[in-house]
């Protein structure tokens, strides 16, 4: 275990040197992983952990693109592949991967499967932390463990081949074994992580949901289209808007905070850049600051969770969510993105 010093707030971290992949087979070697979903999680993470020498299987039903796929990466219809149901009545730590809305629907189902000892595995502490309004609340006589990586599970199978690992938290919400941690830092391990940093269920969804409705996915969306139309509207033609907003950021700026911070990618710029930049970041972060301590109400309280819950219900969200998708992608600056992108390639030719 590491101890990392945050400026006086110490953290216990795992890295993956330390809990080997060995390790990890000799406490799972009694398991059977049975990974239920083959969506963009559960597709990563059982695929690393086959190739890591771990018994697992997936749980995913017939007649979908996700089984269908699961055919194509090699797993065995009747060996290694099954119906949802014959893959919880098998495994002994159960990889709940399925969406949140479709944990909800099919717990009933899968709660039957689960045996006195069984550990019961999230990716997201949505369905256990909201259990009143999901109704997935876990009997006493099993573990339930969690392990988050920090990126989409696409991130977890591409940083897994190129050796590089993702950094994942894990949490323990019950430990009627007396092995949950065990598990947890061992599937942890063989999923692909390489390091593990210690959180609860509550703590892992407050972040998580707020993350992706805030910085990682909602807030940069709904910055970069006020961006892009501001120049528009000021006469910038859409290449120029578009490599001012979205192809420096991710080609260049985004890569050097990822290598050294963000002081240091300041420091990597130009004076006016950087004299600006400072000024106008207070001035952004005070205008935020209102929406975060918003956004972070309203996901404690529950109401983000119901607001999910009501509307993937719904019969016609999958047509709506196209529709909304696909008018984000057809709008001038991601159609302009198009275009700019195909340049990269055209020039690695």
């Amino acid at each position: 275990m590491v101890i990392l010093d945050f400026g006086g707030i110490k953290e216990d971290v795992i890295p993956r040197e330390e809990y080997s992949i060995e390790h990890a087979r000799e406490v799972l070697k009694d398991e059977v992983i049975a990974t239920l979903g083959y969506g963009i999680q559960g597709r990563g993470q059982s695929l690393n952990m086959k190739e890591n020498g771990i018994n697992v299987i997936v749980g995913q039903r017939k007649a979908s693109k996700s089984y269908d796929r699961a055919l194509q990466d090699g797993w065995i219809p009747g060996e290694t592949l099954f119906p949802l149901e014959e893959a919880a009545k098998r495994g002994t730590i159960k990889q709940y991967l399925l969406t949140d809305a479709a944990q909800k629907e099919l717990w009933p189902i899968i709660k039957k499967y689960l045996k006195k000892g069984d550990a019961l595995y999230f990716s997201h502490g949505f369905s256990v932390v909201y259990g009143k309004l999901t109704g997935v609340i876990p009997p006493q006589n099993v573990d339930v463990i969690l392990v988050a990586p920090k990126g989409s599970g696409t991130s977890v199978r591409r940083n897994f081949l190129q050796g590089s690992g993702i950094n994942s938290s894990y949490a323990i919400y019950q430990d009627f074994t007396g092995r949950a941690e065990d598990r947890a830092k061992a599937i942890g391990i063989s999923i692909g992580s390489g390091f593990l940093f210690p959180t609860t269920f509550k703590k892992e969804v407050y972040s998580d949901m707020t993350g992706e409705r805030g910085v990682l996915m909602g807030a940069i969306a709904g910055i970069m289209e006020s961006q892009y139309n501001c120049l528009r509207s000021h006469g910038h033609t859409p290449s120029e808007a578009f490599n001012e907003t979205v192809e420096e950021l991710t080609q260049s700026l985004i890569r050097l905070v990822d290598e050294n911070g963000m002081d240091w990618m300041f420091n990597n710029c130009s004076e006016t850049a950087r004299i600006g930049a400072l000024r106008w970041k207070n001035r952004f972060r005070s205008a935020v600051d209102p929406l975060f301590e918003s956004l972070y109400e309203l996901v404690t309280s529950g109401v983000e969770t119901k607001i999910v819950l009501e509307r993937s219900k719904e019969p016609d969200y999958k047509e709506k969510l196209k529709e909304e998708l696909t008018k984000m992608g057809n709008s001038e600056m991601w159609r302009t993105g198009v275009t700019v992108r195909s340049l990269r390639s055209k020039k690695k030719n």
